[in-house]
């Protein structure tokens, strides 16, 4: 396997890494903490502006961010919360680690909107993310809001938002080292140090593996392997005051991610950079943030056919150049209006462009026979006004609207022949019109805090994505099946409402919320025609492949309910359990009428999850979770199900001493077969099986 061997500039600091508990150190007279009872039991910190009252009516989950799991596996405890693959990313394509809420799936690219310390995560060129970039970062919790719309953070959070929040560690020096089956290593360093009235926070992990075979036993043939990984990331954050209202937050972070996918010609390479400054005063009567930032992404992927008997692979297929760049910022003013009333004003901007260089139809497994250039350009600015009202000593009000202006510049798409008769010959050189225009949302709801323990929310809303550079302009393979490109996609719209009744008396915790959502436009590749045949956009489909294109549907109809319950039994013994149950429909007319009532792909019915944590004071720890996804569908026509998926991950820790933390645990305890991919063929993969793991943990300070 490749490596890469990178350095970074300390311009600007961004950590974030996982840290256990018993080293965590707690700040005093931190205005900006939200305290809430989690299973981990540290405060949450939120780095930017104070949360409003009024988002009290929106459905969120607040959690610290396991120190024992990635920072992805975390995330799948909130039950709606998907990826559009089951698998991690240790064995997953990466372009297919796109996330989303509530059902509002059946497409890699993200529809729920990630950011960390503000910042939008989403690759620029694809919409995926890159999950192994976060497991080097000090991260101390999330906060994921279930619909909402797009609100004051901006356009792509159409199935809600998932916001990561670096963590504040004091004066420390930490090394911890994990070793695995399957010859699998994990280690990652902390370090911070409190300078004057600021914070140097430097961190980085590494992670490898020979990993699995990911296609079932009994189907496997001799092309079949483990699909082995490497990754490695590095993060700094330095965070001071200019003043004694103003802080600055400085952050920059690198992180690369080599990982195959079981076969030859199956290599998947991404890297990237990050770097942002913020500006942030919470304690002036005019509350303020300003924020810019810079992405800058590449990755490379290869793809190879497998023989039906699987003894033989050809490379069909290769991205070997994607770079792709995202720009933004952001700004924000909180106006004093009184002491019943928060009122919010802002706007933000993002550029994104990319392009990706492509071979393909090899004539052997080192011979392309055509070469494919496509990319371009897309760009948001918009602004926002949001109110919070006090209306009452128990109810509280919100309203907002936002306007934003989009445009969709350069496209081009660009073929050309390699090899004889013809070598340099242009076969098709497409340069599209420029698009733009503008998208009007707002939402608004309220929250009644009826008894002491008892509040009842609701609230409804709009948001808007924009299709990615991919979806607009790269037709890709995978084996046999084929999927044009579609220039002309439209934004997607989502509108959606939702009701809600929470109950807290403080060691009990309970949340029910049902909600519809209607995604109006929503991109889904759509199966058009199957093979063998030449179709437009991909040239030649095999008789085992079908073809495919990128089409905006009628509607994703989804509605459903969700459940979050916490108990605190006792001193240091906590039980937390989730469901998710979403009924999801097409709603498709012409070229899509075949798939009208169907399930989008890749959307289970049913997610639930349940932990048990227990901490003692003398250092000892165990933890017990499981997670149930129930069956779905690999394809918008329904034919090709994947199974429902039951799974348990175990802990146990002892603090040996001060200084020093033993600690074992399993993923996957009874290897269960989770099912992530079924071919047309029948060919069925799964993810991660059974692992075990042994590991040190030294505060060296």
């Amino acid at each position: 396997m490749r490596k890469y061997y990178f350095a970074l500039p300390l311009l600007a600091p961004l950590c974030l890494a996982s840290v256990p508990a018993w080293g965590q150190v707690q700040a005093e007279n931190d205005e900006d903490r939200i305290v809430i009872a989690d299973m981990r039991l540290p405060e949450i910190v939120v780095t930017g502006l104070p949360a409003l009252r009024g988002d009290e009516a929106y459905s969120a989950t607040e959690t610290m961010l396991d120190s024992t799991q990635s920072v992805e596996n975390s995330l799948r405890d909130v039950p709606g919360l998907q990826q559009f693959r089951r698998s991690d990313a240790r064995s997953a394509n990466p372009t297919s680690q796109g996330v989303t809420l509530r059902g509002l799936g059946g497409n890699a690219s993200s529809r729920a909107l990630l950011l960390l310390d503000g910042v939008p995560q989403a690759d620029p060129f694809g919409g995926w993310v890159a999950w192994p970039g976060y497991d080097a970062l000090a991260l101390n919790s999330a906060r994921i809001t279930r619909g909402g719309g797009s609100g004051a953070d901006g356009q792509g959070a159409v199935s809600g938002t998932i916001e990561l929040f670096s963590d504040k560690v004091g004066d420390r020096i930490e090394l911890g080292a994990a070793y695995g089956s399957r010859n699998s290593v994990d280690a990652d360093l902390l370090f911070g140090r409190e300078l004057g009235q600021g914070q140097l926070t430097i961190s980085a992990n590494y992670a490898r593996g020979d990993g699995f075979i990911p296609i079932i036993e009994g189907q496997r043939g001799s092309v079949d392997r483990p699909a082995e990984y490497e990754q490695a990331g590095l993060a700094v954050r330095f965070v001071a005051p200019l003043s004694d209202n103003v802080e600055l937050q400085s952050n920059v972070r690198a992180f690369i991610d080599d990982r195959e996918r079981g076969f030859a010609f199956s290599e998947n390479h991404n890297d990237g950079a990050d770097a942002s400054i913020r500006l942030v005063d919470r304690y002036s009567d005019w509350q303020w943030s300003a924020l810019a930032y810079l992405q800058i992404r590449n990755f490379d992927v290869s793809f190879g056919g497998v023989a039906d008997d699987r003894k033989s692979v050809s490379r069909v297929f290769e991205q070997f150049n994607v770079p792709s760049t995202g720009l933004g910022a952001r700004f924000e003013v909180r106006p004093p209006v009184g002491d019943d009333v928060e009122l919010r004003i802002g706007g933000d901007w993002r550029r994104t462009e990319g392009t990706t260089n492509e071979n393909f139809f090899f004539a052997d497994n080192d011979t392309p026979r055509r070469s494919r250039r496509a990319g371009g350009s897309t760009a948001t600015y918009g602004g926002f006004v949001e109110a919070s009202v006090q209306a009452s000593d128990a109810l509280v009000l919100t309203g907002g609207g936002r306007i934003d202006f989009w445009s969709i510049d350069n496209g081009f798409r660009r073929e050309i022949e390699l090899i004889s008769p013809f070598p340099g010959a242009v076969r098709s050189d497409e340069k599209f019109a420029n698009r733009s225009g503008n998208e009007f949302t707002g939402r608004g709801g309220f929250a009644y805090q009826a008894t002491d323990m008892l509040t009842l929310r609701g609230a409804a809303y709009l948001g808007w994505r924009l299709p990615t550079l991919n979806e607009l302009f790269r037709p890709f393979r995978v084996g046999d099946d084929a999927t044009a490109a579609n220039e002309l996609l439209e934004p997607e719209r989502v509108k959606g409402a939702e009701l809600g009744v929470d109950w807290d008396n403080g060691p009990v915790r309970l949340g029910l919320t049902a909600f519809y959502n209607q995604l109006d436009n929503a991109v889904a590749n759509v199966t058009l025609d199957n093979g063998p045949g030449v179709f437009p956009g991909v040239g030649f489909v095999s008789p085992d492949g079908t073809y495919s294109q990128r089409q905006n549907l009628e509607a994703i109809r989804s509605k459903g309910f969700e459940i979050d319950a916490e108990f605190d039994l006792v001193k240091g013994l906590t039980f937390r359990a989730a469901y998710s149950y979403v009924d999801a429909e097409v709603d498709g007319t012409g070229a899509a009428a075949a798939i009208d009532g169907l399930r989008p792909a890749q959307i289970p019915r049913h997610n639930a999850s349940g932990s048990i944590r227990w901490e003692s004071d003398n250092g000892l720890g165990t933890s017990l979770s499981a997670r149930y996804a129930g069956q779905q569908f690999e394809d918008d026509v329904n034919i090709l199900s994947l199974a429902d998926a039951f799974t348990i991950d175990g802990r146990m820790a002892l603090a040996v001493n001060d200084r020093l933390l033993v600690e074992t645990r399993v993923e996957n305890l009874l290897d269960a077969r989770v099912e992530t991919a079924v071919s047309s063929n029948g060919i069925i993969e799964r993810a991660f099986p059974r692992t075990f793991w042994i590991g040190l943990r030294v505060e060296i300070e």
